[in-house]
Formats: C-alpha cells, structure tokens, sequence
C-alpha cells in the first residue's frame, strides 16, 4: 500500500506524458497500466502503422523506379518482415517509456485500476491512497452491433497489427484516418483492398476539396471506393466474409478473405469504480471535464480518448501537461479543440488544423480562400510526388487566419508552424510575410496565403 500526490490510471500518451510531468512538479506519482506502457498508440496504433506506412511508401517508390531511372525485375514483397519491423519499433519505444518512468521516480504497477473512493485506487489486491487521481484509460474500437470479431476473418485495428500476411482481399468499413491508413498499407502489399463508407466522402471530418483529392488518388492507386453507402450486413464464412452494401434503392455484396471494421472508438470507462468515487460520466460513456482535466469531483481529472473531446495521442498528451499543472497549482492553458492538428499518414497525406470553409461559414464568419498546388512546387516535382494542395481558410475583416487543410507529400511534417499561428490569432499578412525557405514543399503554405490576400506571386 502506497500514499501518493498523485495516481494516475492508464499509460497511454495522456496517462504516462501526466505522470512524467506530475513528477517534474515535485508529486510523489505513481502509474497503474495493466497492459503495456505507451497504450494503444504505441503499442496497437500511432506507431507501428507508421512503420507500416513507411515499408508501402518505399514500395511504390520502387515500383515507379523508372522515372527515377532504375528498374527492379520481378520486384518481391515480404509483409511478415514488414509486421517484425513494426512490433520491434513498437517494442523499442515501449522500454524508453519505461526507462522515462525509473529516470522520473514513478512507481510502475502492472494490473488493472479501480477506484473503491476518491483517494483510493486497488491494482492486484492493493490498495493505494492519493490525493489526486488522473483517470486516463483511453478507448477501444468500436464494433457493429451483431458482427462478432474474431481476429480471423473480422478484424479492428488491433487484430489488423498482429497479422503476419497481406490477405488477398479486404473490406474497409469506414473512411476515417484508421481505415484509409490501412488500405494504403495493404493495397500496397497487393491486397484487393474495397473501402466503405457511409458517408458522402471518405475522410469526412476534413474539408470537402480535401476529401475529394484523397479519395481521386484512392482510386488512382485502384483502391475501390463506395462513398455514401450502408453496410447492411456481414456474413461470416470461417475462411471469408460476404459484405452486402446499399447505396440508395441498389443493393449488392462484396466477397473479400477480411474485414476491417473502423468505425471510431469507444471509451474504456467501465468497471473502473467510476460510480465509488461519484464521478459522473456522459450518455456516451465520456468522463466529463473542465477546461483543466477536473472531473465533477475536485480531485479527480481525466486526460485522453476516455474524456471524447479528440482521439488523438497528441491530445491526450497536451491534456495530461494540463492536469497535471492544475494539480500542482500552476497557471494552465485552455486547449481549442478545433484548432488541434490532425494528421492521416495515407499518401499523399493529409494535414488540416483550424475550421474548414464550410465550418467557418456555418459559424458566421465572411471568409476568404486561398489554395496553391504543389504541381508548381519546385521541391515536389523534383521529389517526383506533386499531388495535392495546400488550402488556406481566412475571416475577411481582419484576414485572421481559421484553418489551414493540405492534401500532398509530407504535409503532416509542415503542419506545426500553421497550428502556433493559428493560436497566436495570427493574421494572412503575418503569414504572407514570413519568409519561407527555397526550394521546400512549405512554400506552397506560402503561395496560398497569398492567394487568399487576391496577390497570388506565382
């Protein structure tokens, strides 16, 4: 039994990120995780897609070897090597966070949390007193009610990073960052890849022309798309599914070997002795939390996926800096949850921050638009990747800057310099007079800025 200023619950980017800098403030801290440090982004996410992503963003460089001047007879690809590659980077990244965790003096207790009070935490038959807790126990996939996942012929994300093969066919339900990231991977590697999605674009939370150029490269690399179309119905064969789909009065069926079901995520809020220490929760299963992480009851706070403010690591990370600062008394900032960057590492990638035009119009503003390709972009032709755009959102009285949205190579990487603009209130001139390096991808930000300003240089 432990007695400590803080507990935090969960080792995810919010969990383990609240207990480094609940540490760094002088609390004794301690980190309860009952799976694996580093949480799903880590460990079944963020990460070991991205090394995925890597091994089909050099395989279809090497399949366009000519205009590079090479070519590669009877190229083969290998996905099991790829799947070793990626848990070994996961497993790497995993024993820094625990190294972090003896370098910080937090206590690691491998188990599951739950609260029997508001100062109290039981793991493994222990029961531990803290002034604060940190509630921070992320989320899980969430599945279609009906179709059970199996992890052999239906798959989540989880399932999808511990296959060792590339099937010959899979259906992606769901056009989210999850799913187009995966069918990239996988069309990649050969699979007959069929994306579904019910609404009328694939990644629908981003801005409509962004959309619509990731889902026309979709189609360029023959990935099949079915935008605005219901899943009906999953039948499950052992060895292969059926998928029968509607768009409007037509109906029809889709045989592939799996199915990736990516759909969004659930919070992990239950069993978690939520109801003991009186914390209240959402109709979704949301914690709720103030602008400082603090729950309803004063000395709990909650950070990450588990909150349903945005699933994202980065977030979860940024939310957990700001609990913890609460805790120690520290002036905290107050996130915009609409100006987050969010990334999907598909290619080309797509990049966005801030309101979209049509957000901003529906919220009242009078804006202005600026957009440049990267098809005049020096550093992108000579890259051999000219694909995309950039898209600049601005209000029209005080040029304020409200959203930036890129679609093309490497935007994810340009993204953090609009992101500080955008919440410095930054304005068109601002940007525009920000001298930008040549020959860099970045210049396209550049040259739709001033687009947007009716002085567009090139």
């Amino acid at each position: 039994m432990g007695n400590y200023d803080t507990i935090v619950i969960g080792g995810g980017p919010g969990g383990y990120v609240s207990a480094i800098k609940a540490s760094q403030l002088g609390q004794k801290t301690a980190l309860i995780e009952a799976k694996h440090l580093g949480g799903i982004c880590l460990n079944w996410g963020c990460i070991p897609t991205k090394s995925l992503l890597r091994n089909a963003e050099v395989i279809n460089l090497l399949r366009e070897g000519k205009k590079y001047g090479f070519s590669l007879e009877n190229l083969t690809v290998d996905y099991s090597i790829a799947h070793k590659r990626s848990r070994k980077v996961s497993g790497r990244l995993t024993k820094g966070i625990a190294f972090l965790m003896k370098k910080n003096k937090i206590d690691v207790y491998e188990g599951y949390g739950t609260l029997t009070s508001s100062t109290q935490v039981e793991v493994n038959g222990e029961t531990h007193t803290a002034k604060n807790i940190i509630i921070a126990t992320g989320s899980r996939a969430r599945t279609i009610p009906g179709v059970e996942v199996n992890g052999k012929t239906v798959l989540t994300y989880h399932e999808t990073l511990q296959l060792t093969e590339a099937p010959k066919s899979m259906v992606v339900i769901g056009a989210g960052a999850i799913g187009m990231e995966f069918s990239y991977v996988f069309n990649s590697y050969g699979t007959d890849v069929t994306v579904v999605e019910m609404l009328p674009n694939v990644l629908p939370l981003e801005d409509i022309e962004v959309s619509k150029e990731i889902g026309k490269q979709f189609k360029r690399h023959k990935i099949n798309v079915h935008a605005d179309t219901r899943v009906e119905k999953i039948d499950d064969h052992g060895d292969s599914v059926t998928i029968t789909i509607s768009k409007g009065d037509k109906t029809e069926t889709i045989q592939a070997e799996k199915v990736l079901v990516s759909i969004g995520v659930v919070p992990n809020s239950e069993n978690l002795g939520l109801e003991a220490a009186g914390v209240a929760t959402t109709e979704q299963g949301h914690i709720a939390v103030d602008d400082q992480m603090r729950t309803n009851v004063s000395n709990i706070y909650a950070v990450g996926d588990v909150t349903g403010k945005l699933a994202l690591a980065h977030v979860g990370s940024a939310q957990g800096i700001i609990a913890a600062e609460a805790i120690a008394g520290r002036e905290t900032s107050v996130l915009k949850y609409e100006n987050m960057p969010r990334c999907t590492y598909t290619h080309p990638e797509v990049a966005s921050v801030g309101l979209t035009e049509t957000q901003a119009k529906e919220q009242g503003y009078e804006v202005k638009v600026g957009k440049y390709s990267f098809q005049a972009n020096g550093k992108a032709l000579g890259m051999g990747e000219n694909a995309g755009f950039v898209k600049i959102v601005a209000e029209a009285k005080y040029n304020e800057i409200l959203g930036m949205h890129m679609v093309g190579p490497h935007v994810t990487e340009m993204l953090a310099g609009p992101t500080g603009m955008i919440n410095l209130e930054s304005t068109l001139e601002e940007l525009a007079h920000t001298v930008h390096p040549h020959p860099t991808l970045s210049e396209v930000i550049m040259e739709a800025t001033h687009a947007a300003l009716g002085e567009p240089i090139h």
